[in-house]
């Protein structure tokens, strides 16, 4: 018993060590952005990975733009949709949580009788660093495992870059299409004009595609798409840039 205790404990020591491990690993990383733009993410890999299973030849359309040549239009229109509160709280907005939560559970209770999504559409409460997060550095599984590293890494990364810093990043490596990624390849492919050229129209369909761009690249026609665009146009200028 005590043999079989001081394996136990051995292997716990081991298991606590290979997570300080990780945690080191990411805060390392996260100071290299301050400085260096990342090549690529945990999620343009994962992408990448299941693309290349039917297409070897396939690859990502993502160019990086410093934030003076990304338009204030699309940084106005993304924290409007995204996180109208991104300047102010420290990474995790816990209100933006609890009311998403509580919206969620109506939406669940009105199909539960049978009733038709309709206007009542799922929302998320993870904010742009959240999002930043998930994006550099983990794979789509939900798991409350996975959800904590989250919140750690994105308290790592409000302690390490600006504001400003995040945005950039986020704006530079986020999904915008199958395949892709980045407000640069974004314009392009969607608008045929540069990031820096997006009026606010532009950047307000862009912003609302974001929670599932994959779907909105094959329906650019979508009734939602229009009209959550004209309400995100009327909004955005009252956004707070970093």
């Amino acid at each position: 018993m005590k043999l079989v205790l001081r394996w136990l404990g051995r292997i716990a020591t081991v298991c606590i060590g290979v997570v300080l491990l990780l945690q080191v690993y990411y805060f390392v990383c996260i100071g290299w952005y301050r400085h260096f733009d990342p090549s690529n993410t945990a999620f343009m890999r994962s992408h990448m990975a299941l693309v290349q299973q039917k297409n070897p030849n396939a690859k990502l359309d993502q160019r990086w733009v410093p934030y003076a040549r990304i338009s204030d239009n699309l940084k106005r229109a993304v924290i409007t949709s995204e996180d109208s509160r991104f300047a102010e709280h420290e990474g995790v907005d816990w209100d933006a949580i609890s009311k998403a939560y509580e919206n969620n559970e109506k939406v669940a209770a009105s199909v539960g009788k049978g009733k038709r999504q309709g206007a009542a559409r799922i929302k998320g409460g993870s904010t742009i660093t959240q999002q930043l997060a998930k994006n550099l550095f983990l794979s789509g599984e939900r798991s409350y495992l996975r959800k904590g590293q989250e919140l750690v890494i994105t308290y790592m990364l409000e302690l390490w870059l600006s504001k400003q810093r995040i945005l950039e990043i986020y704006l530079n490596v986020i999904e915008w299409g199958n395949g892709v990624f980045g407000a640069e390849a974004a314009a392009r492919h969607y608008f045929g004009v540069s990031s820096a050229q997006l009026s606010a129209s532009q950047a307000a369909q862009l912003a609302v595609m974001l929670p599932n761009p994959r779907f909105y690249d094959a329906r650019r026609g979508s009734p939602y798409l229009a009209r959550r665009s004209e309400v995100i146009t009327r909004w955005m200028g009252d956004a707070e840039l970093p």
